[in-house]
């Protein structure tokens, strides 16, 4: 999910996000930046897997705080905020978010089955020595983040298990690459 800081991101800088901004009102100029706009950034198209456009879905979605289907300037603002510059549990409070798709505050194991089901078929597409089952995957992430045995991960547990264990993490997270993205736009002209 890009939770981690890479080494390999290239920094942005406020001048970059300005120019962002610019490009935002120029190229939506609604105002609001729509689902398959929001695919194009990250380059989800007819080619890609239906598990690459059902996760950048659940991303537009968690920006979409108002629900309206639409990312308004002030959405556009805290999403590239949040994954530019955000801290690590930001970071994993919005993940979870994204996870817990009936909002009921805890993950279940179908929702943490489906979201690794869609991450490791991503990783799988994009590397061909990814190996793992989804399932056993999913069994291994609940013994080493359900620490209380009820067979839900709260906040706290999702938090603490991502933080403290560097596999859990992996499993986890999809980098998505914003910043480089987000740098190569800097450098296009409109």
């Amino acid at each position: 999910m890009g939770q981690a800081q890479t080494s390999t991101d290239q920094e942005v800088t406020l001048k970059h996000i300005q120019e962002l901004y610019r490009k935002f009102a120029s190229e939506c100029p609604s105002g609001n930046l729509h689902l398959h706009e929001f695919k194009r950034i990250f380059r989800i198209n007819s080619n890609s897997t239906e598990e690459e456009s059902a996760y950048i879905e659940h991303l537009f979605r968690s920006f979409d705080t108002n629900k309206d289907g639409n990312l308004d300037f002030m959405e556009y603002v805290a999403a590239l905020h949040l994954v530019l510059r955000g801290k690590l549990e930001d970071k994993l409070r919005w993940s979870f978010k994204v996870f817990d798709r009936d909002g009921n505050g805890c993950l279940d194991r179908q929702e943490v089955r489906h979201i690794v089901k869609i991450i490791h078929e991503i990783k799988k597409h994009k590397d061909s020595g990814v190996t793992g089952n989804v399932d056993d995957i999913c069994d291994r992430i609940f013994d080493m983040v359900d620490k209380n045995n009820d067979s839900q991960i709260s906040l706290e547990e999702f938090i603490e298990g991502a933080e403290k264990e560097p596999w859990v993490m992996d499993q986890l997270k999809l980098d998505i690459g914003p910043c480089d993205w987000f740098i190569d736009q800097q450098k296009k002209k409109p």
